[in-house]
């Protein structure tokens, strides 16, 4: 028999929902309790070490207290710039009565989910198994060795001391309905994570990259882009995949909508109009009221998207927003030693996105004479007007439309506007900051690096190269481990947690694209060295797919293997990318029937769960489209390199160089004296040419 549901509340969108205490408020008294969660270096974890909680980090120490004591587990995990974490915090874990109950009757694991994705996955998946939905906080009950038995995502106090006091008599009262319970969940678990080898031959055509675009259309939002349901996530691998296709098939349509998409985005409270970079969702569908935390991994994508975009369609306006992000990450988020922390908290002084709201009073205090046109280009009391006389900064016009309006230049409005910002921003620099999360993440900085490459080749400025650099040798140093591996995290200058698929995947395409922005086939000894290293740790040769933990980790209940794409891409579909087009620049068999199998594997799905497989559409588009391998070649290679950045080519890979390479498609194409450009598809390349205009022609 289940055991009985107790109905979870889903998390509310209400903005008058208010945390007390926020990470960057916690006041500096001597606290009146320390739980073990002190010794740690998350500051998820740090902001739960003086909760009344007898809070423990995982690890088998937790669970073989439960188990000597028999004691059910709650696993409860969240991140430090979540939002109703900090609710549920207040109204539970700071709360003595709460805390005695959990402290009498549960051992008590607390997890910061980006350390531990992992574990996340498991549980998050558990969850959503009993309830049909997930998010965070999550918070699973377990038996004491692991197996979930009950779980749900935010729980106002009643109704969180009722759970506890239900599931606690029922573990005194009759354990063995729960046992049996844990073990059809764990079943069903494991079952749902089984990817089923596709027997089929590879066989793959443009109709079914034009059947996963079709499904994607059925949810087309026409008025204000993106899908057409709220909360509304900027969901930049979808976006990625649908200008690729717009691009590649002619399809007007289609590219007005992701033009759409991102012109309403970068108009909109979502994007900090300020201080640049992005939210991690809007809450409605105009994307007016964002959720105020500012993600890593978001803004790295998203700079990626709008270069991309910038060369596809030659509009100033997504240079505008991919440098104005690049900046923002520059200036809040790089670390000393050269990375990029992980995220920025939504809550400030206890109260939601109060960072980045203005008064009518702040606005005139901070511009002045500069005070009428801000109100009026930022809709402050207008259309941004959010709550208690506070406005959230958005634009309801671009900037052509505006000073058309407005009888100013182009050149006029920018520096205007320009000279407002930085107004704002110096007066926003003097409230209470947002807390930040200092994690290092290794597969998010990954992100930024191919971020910083895509924005270096759409716009040329050094800067973001050199950066791009610099952040994948500290990663290369500081995250690599003895045995060659990667570490996942660095955290106060500690690196630890043994890499996950997504560090290797995503560092692995880094260091292709940095080489194909430099011609360094340095980088390239490193990415093979990587991808040689996630076979033989994460590979599971029966199925065809790749583990998302390695095979040298402690065991968890399930070993999961995530292959749908999300607001990251999975870490299976990068993977399977990275070993593409590693494979074409090596010229490896075994990596390109790796991917294929992997694709094939999925190809099959794509159709019912379209918002799975964006990054899997990518790869099957280089299948199913021209993909062509320019290599360039002589004293001025990289300049005509450089040249190629103007342009949106959807399916390419460069190689080459000023000097003689190693790589076998580099063969013979060397002329010391001379510059020249190579433009081959399977190997099978046309006659040279000087130019990049006559090898633009080539690829038409």
């Amino acid at each position: 028999m289940p055991l009985p549901r107790i109905a979870c509340i889903p998390v509310p969108v209400s903005s008058k929902r208010q945390a007390p205490r926020g990470p960057a408020d916690v006041k500096d008294t001597m606290p009146a309790h320390t739980n073990a969660l002190v010794r740690e270096t998350s500051p998820y974890l740090l902001q739960h070490a003086h909760n009344p909680v007898n809070w423990r980090p995982w690890g088998e120490e937790a669970f073989a207290d439960a188990r000597s004591r028999n004691k059910l587990v709650l696993v409860s995990i969240g991140y430090s710039s979540c939002h109703w974490c900090h609710v549920m915090e207040h109204e539970s874990f700071e709360d003595e009565e709460v805390a005695r109950v959990m402290n009498e009757h549960f051992i008590c694991i607390k997890v910061d989910r980006e350390e531990r994705p992992d574990v996340d996955q498991v549980y998050l998946s558990a969850v959503q198994l009993m309830t049909g939905r997930g998010g965070w906080p999550l918070n699973c009950f377990t038996l004491p060795d692991g197996r979930p038995v009950h779980g749900g995502t935010y729980f106002p106090k009643d109704q969180w001391l009722h759970v506890l006091e239900q599931l606690s008599g029922l573990w005194h009262n009759d354990p063995g309905r729960l046992k049996e319970h844990a073990a059809k969940l764990l079943s069903g678990l494991r079952q749902n994570e089984l990817v089923t080898p596709n027997k089929k031959a590879p066989a793959f055509t443009r109709e079914q990259a034009a059947l996963l675009v079709a499904g994607f259309t059925r949810r087309f939002d026409t008025a204000w882009g993106g899908a057409d349901r709220a909360p509304k996530f900027p969901m930049p691998c979808t976006h990625e995949f649908l200008l690729r296709y717009a691009m590649s098939a002619r399809d007007k349509a289609l590219a007005a909508q992701v033009r759409l998409t991102l012109d309403k985005m970068a108009q909109g409270g979502i994007f900090d109009q300020v201080g640049g970079g992005f939210a991690r969702y809007s809450t409605d569908i105009s994307w007016k009221v964002p959720h105020f935390e500012k993600m890593l991994y978001d803004n790295a994508q998203l700079i990626s998207l709008y270069s991309h975009a910038h060369q596809a369609f030659g509009q100033e306006t997504y240079r505008d927003v991919a440098e104005r992000t690049i900046a923002w990450a520059m200036r809040e988020m790089r670390s000393a030693e050269g990375g990029f922390h992980s995220a920025l908290d939504a809550d400030s002084e206890g109260v939601e996105g109060l960072f980045y709201l203005w008064t009518d009073a702040q606005l005139e205090a901070a511009l002045g004479e500069d005070a009428g046109f801000a109100r009026d280009y930022y809709n402050v009391g207008g259309e941004g007007l959010w709550e208690e006389g506070r406005s959230i900064l958005l634009r309801t016009m671009d900037d052509h439309a505006y000073a058309v309006k407005h009888g100013l230049t182009p050149g006029e409005l920018r520096a205007r506007r320009e000279r407002v910002d930085a107004l704002l921003l110096a007066a926003r620099e003097q409230r209470v900051r947002p807390g930040l999360d200092d994690k290092v993440l290794t597969s998010w900085n990954a992100l930024m690096v191919t971020a910083l490459c895509d924005a270096y080749a759409a716009f040329g400025q050094r800067g973001h190269l050199e950066q791009a650099i610099s952040t994948m040798r500290f990663l290369l140093s500081a995250c690599r481990r003895p045995d060659g591996g990667l570490w996942h995290h660095r955290t106060k200058g500690v690196s630890a947690v043994n890499g996950y698929l997504e560090d290797y995947s995503f560092t692995i395409t880094a260091l292709a694209d940095l080489y194909q922005n430099t011609f360094d086939e340095a980088w390239l000894k490193e990415a093979k060295a990587l991808a040689e290293y996630a076979i033989a740790h994460f590979h599971d040769e029966a199925g065809g797919m790749f583990r998302f933990t390695s095979s040298i980790d402690p065991p968890l209940i399930s070993r999961p293997t995530e292959v749908y794409d999300n607001v990251i891409p999975s870490s299976n579909s990068s993977m399977a990318r990275a070993l593409f087009t590693l494979g074409h620049l090596f010229d490896v068999r075994r990596m390109l029937e790796i991917s294929t199998r992997q694709l094939n594997n999925m190809v099959d799905g794509m159709v019912d769960y379209p918002d799975g497989h964006a990054n899997w559409g990518l790869l099957l588009m280089d299948q199913v489209f021209p993909w062509h391998e320019i290599a360039i070649t002589g004293p001025e290679a990289l300049e005509r390199l450089a040249e190629f950045g103007q342009h949106h080519i959807p399916g390419k890979l460069f190689l080459g160089g000023t000097v003689s390479g190693s790589l076998p498609l580099l063969e013979g194409k060397f002329n010391h004296t001379a510059t020249t450009i190579f433009v081959c598809e399977n190997k099978v390349c046309q006659l040279p040419v000087p130019t990049v205009e006559e090898a633009l022609g080539q690829l038409r």
